[in-house]
């Protein structure tokens, strides 16, 4: 066995599970470096048995696939994704799309008709109904972008901002699938922010520059994607400053988007200063603000700063202070939130829960998030990971627990 043909088939089927080398490693009993090491071929020149058995175990596939030439031969054990996610991604490489050529029979449809299902499909996608989102979304790429064809020069702005909005939420919604929709996702992040551009709006830039950096980020360029949504946010500051809580919401996210992707570098004093720092901008913008709104679907505000900031302890592996930070919360702030950021949170609390060794807790935050929010849990995943990892640490899983990771296509 070659050690790096072997690494890179690792870190293929790692990223087909949709798991970070910080979650491989936890789910391997190793570090983040180790993973790093392992995938690159640096650790041994003849990796274990026992290495291999168990990277097989975590990934759910045979042996074999981590042996075989083709890593990609044993498709059958891959996640399928539900039709809703392949009839958007058909969407967007129709030819009518591309080529902003479309049949003259059928008239364009009105902006005010394009923003009344954009409101439905944002609403969907906070309250985590992904299946209906998944069935509308797709006629709406086809039609907001017909809009923008046929577009008057006085409606040109308004058009392409509105497509803006559309491949934005795109964007969001594709990231939910994980690793195999990545291309896509960061081909609708790309087309955001050029129709953003075009529609002059800051708002609109902002917003569309943060789904460029959440790109980058899932394409583990985390120091891209920090580099680039701080210039974002130096660019447009005084735009979006202007514009009131509409604009400090984008500007707010923006920063809170930087510093979630300076937690996806290895943790030194350095990537946590920059963290931190980040998030201190964004509570300077939240308490300008003056306090919890959904100004264009951003749920931004101090309680939303605060759960960035367990957030970023969480990916730094320190489930300890993650725990601790949630003390700045409260009931009422909570409740507030839209059920897909509500269920977010529920899951870092299972990850910090699992850092800090608190195994019940963990499973007991995956259950409370899946009565809120079923379709984040059961169809994600990064969060069918995390149940995974969280039923093989629990010595005793409960009844409970064993149920929610057969509803997720898990064996318990």
């Amino acid at each position: 066995m070659e050690a790096g043909r072997v690494g890179r088939r690792v870190a293929y089927w790692r990223e087909r599970r949709g798991l970070t080398q910080g979650d491989f490693g936890r789910l391997m009993a190793q570090s983040r470096r180790w993973v790093q090491d392992f995938e690159g071929g640096q650790r041994q020149a003849d990796p274990r048995l026992s290495v291999l058995e168990r990277a097989s175990e975590v990934l759910r596939v045979p042996m074999e696939a981590l042996l075989a030439d083709d890593p990609a031969a044993p498709l059958s054990s891959a996640r399928v994704h539900p039709p809703e996610v392949l009839a958007l991604v058909e969407a967007m490489y129709r030819h009518d799309v591309l080529t902003g050529a479309f049949s003259a029979d059928t008239p364009p449809p009105a902006l005010p008709q394009i923003r009344k299902v954009l409101t439905y499909c944002c609403e969907a996608f906070q309250a985590s109904h992904y299946g209906a989102l998944g069935k509308a979304l797709p006629e709406l790429v086809i039609q907001s972008q017909y809009a923008v064809a046929e577009a008057s020069p006085n409606s040109a702005c308004a058009a392409y901002g509105a497509l803006s909005r559309v491949y934005q939420l795109t964007a969001s919604f594709l990231h939910k699938y994980g690793e195999s929709t990545t291309v896509q996702a960061a081909l609708a992040a790309d087309r955001a922010l050029s129709a953003a551009e075009r529609s002059g709006d800051p708002v609109a830039i902002g917003a569309a520059s943060r789904r460029v950096a959440k790109s980058l980020m899932y394409q583990e360029q985390s120091a891209a994607a920090v580099g680039f949504a701080t210039a974002a946010a130096r660019r447009l500051g005084g735009d979006l400053s202007a514009q009131g809580p509409l604009g400090l919401s984008t500007l707010g996210m923006l920063y809170l988007t930087a510093a979630i992707a300076a937690s996806g570098q290895p943790r030194s004093e350095s990537t946590v200063s920059t963290a931190n720092d980040l998030l201190s901008e964004a509570a300077e913008v939240a308490a300008e603000q003056g306090g919890d709104l959904n100004e264009d679907w951003t749920a931004f505000g101090p309680t939303n700063v605060t759960l960035h900031r367990v957030d970023v302890h969480t990916r730094f592996e320190d489930g300890w202070s993650a725990l601790k930070a949630t003390a700045a919360l409260n009931d009422a702030a909570l409740a507030g939130l839209t059920r897909e950021r509500h269920a977010q949170h529920l899951m870092t609390m299972a990850r910090a829960a699992l850092l800090a060794r608190r195994r019940d807790e963990a499973a007991q935050s995956l259950l409370h998030a899946e009565q809120l929010a079923p379709e984040e849990v059961r169809g994600r995943p990064a969060s069918v990971s995390l149940v995974k990892e969280v039923l093989e640490v629990t010595a005793i899983p409960s009844g409970q627990l064993r149920m929610l990771a057969q509803r997720c296509g898990l064996r318990a």
